[in-house]
Parts: structure tokens; sequence; C-alpha cells
């Protein structure tokens, strides 16, 4: 495998970055995960839009255009020979020394990656996965953005610690006033009485593009979609749920804290919503050339 690191592709083995690094001392950077089907990489442009506001959120200034860093992450792909890939692209503030003066870091250091991923077998999204709500909150506004994907994901780290311990696979983080954000890497979705409802953007959660994509669907088969203040109560209720992400796609949860959620199983609903979305992801997108 090829990786890209600041202008050159290196073998997998050789690709490193300095330990000076100021991601990886600090957590200093951010990234975006994409995925790419059948030779397409799959709303580039929209994670690119949130790659370039990620980066002046935290007052890193990139070298690259958005067109060249598009072009980057559809090298990467093509220089590996994949039309079915897991990106990652990250931007750290580069080096500089130690010390947390971002003024020393000169030179941001950019990575991306292309490879495979299967974050969840296909049992899980035929049985549904289980979850619990965890006692780690979600970030507040007043530290760091909900919205910008950082490097430090430590918080959502202890959070998925928390699932693993008490033997689910996912936990839902709620926000500092008690109301539902979103899980450790994905969004969050709930059907009650056929209306499909999702955190609102007000609460502090991350505005994924498997989220805004699964928004469109539902509104193109007529089903009324909220984004709304939901605490526990509208967990445990919830006639169907499922998560979304780039890497998770649309996966659903069949139990949350030892409840069952509605049939056990995957819901209409949610079924349909899978089915509409791989098809979706299957023919549009940014091309990968050869």
């Amino acid at each position: 495998m090829l990786v890209y690191i600041n202008g050159k592709f290196v073998p997998e083995e050789e690709a490193g970055i300095s330990v000076f690094d100021s991601g990886f001392l600090y957590g200093d950077g951010i990234f975006e995960g994409i995925r790419a089907y059948n030779g397409r990489i799959f709303r580039l442009e929209e994670h690119i839009d949130r790659f370039y506001d990620c980066a002046r959120a935290i007052s890193l200034t990139l070298r690259e255009t958005k067109e060249e860093m598009c072009k980057i992450v559809a090298d990467t792909c093509a220089k590996n020979d994949m039309g079915d890939a897991y990106i990652r692209l990250v931007a750290s503030r580069g080096c500089g020394g130690m010390g947390l003066n971002p003024a020393a870091k000169k030179n941001p250091t950019i990575v991306c990656i292309a490879c495979q991923i299967s974050l969840y077998p296909e049992e899980d999204v035929k049985k549904g996965i289980g979850v619990i709500v965890a006692a780690t909150r979600r970030n507040y506004g007043e530290v760091l953005a909900p919205q910008v994907k950082s490097l430090n994901y430590l918080p959502n780290i202890m959070a998925s610690l928390e699932a693993h311990n008490a033997g689910a696979v996912e936990a839902v983080c709620m926000s500092r006033e008690g109301y539902v954000a979103e899980c450790t890497g994905d969004n969050i979705f709930v059907v009650k009485n056929g209306v499909l409802k999702t955190p609102h953007p007000g609460i502090g959660i991350l505005l994924g593009i498997t989220r805004k994509a699964v928004m469109e669907i539902a509104r193109d088969m007529g089903i009324e979609v909220q984004e709304t203040f939901m605490n526990r109560f509208d967990l445990y209720t919830a006639d169907e749920m499922f998560v979304t992400g780039t890497a998770a796609e649309v996966v659903p949860v069949s139990r949350i804290d030892g409840r069952q959620v509605g049939y056990g199983k995957i819901g209409p609903i949610a079924g349909e919503i899978r089915q509409k979305y791989i098809q979706m992801v299957q023919t549009e997108g940014y091309p990968i050339k050869r």
C-alpha cells in the first residue's frame, strides 16, 4: 500500500512522520473519513468542505486548494488501484519543536491513506447492535466545537471503553444538558410513529455526511424528518433506532441499556433507508482516474 505524505507517495512500511509533529504530540490537527465505492468517492467535495471548515476553526492554514486536496484523495485511491476504499485524510499543524505555541509550526503535515474497512459484520446489520448510554458526555462547545473532527478523540475512546466493558458495541453520548448528542463515531436516528428523528445541530454534534444523505433519502420516501431534542426516554421508547457514519454506513440498533428496541432487529424504515443508501453510494461521487 502507498501512503501520501506531504507531496509524496511512499510504501506503507516507510510511511512516517516526525515524533515532533504537533498532531502526534498534542492531537493538534483534523481528519476526515471518506468512502469510495465502485470507482467513485462519495460526496468528496462535501468532505473536503468540512475538512477546510475544521481547519479554519482551529486556525490551521492549509497550503493546498480544495481542488488539489480532492485530487490528492483520488490519486491515493488510484495509486493503490482501489475503486472501493475507506480513506483517511489527516492534517496536523506540523513540526516546530516542543511546546504548545502554534506560531512555531510553519508547515502542516498532510497524510492520506486508502485501505479497506468493515466496521460491522453483516450479522450485525441484520440483527442490530447493542448500545449503552455512556456516562462520558459530549465535548462542550466552550472547550472545542463538536463540529471539529480533531485528532484528539480521547473522550470518544473513553465512551467506547464504557460500551466495551458493558458488553455493548457502541455508546450514546449525551450533551451537558442531558440531551442525546451522538455515538462515539456515528450519528444516531430513531423512528417513532413513522417520524424519523435525529439530534438537533444546536445540541453540539458532528454534522455527518452520511447523516445528511439519510435525511435526504427519508424525505424522498415521504417520511417526516425532525432534527430535535431527545432524552433517554425517546431512546427507550423508539420503534426503530439506527446509527450512521461513513465507515458504519447505516446500522440498526436492537438493544439499548439492555432494553429491546422495537422489533429487536432492523426495522422496515431503517431497512429501506439502508438499501437506498447502498444504491446511492454506488452511483454518485468524484471519479477515481486509474
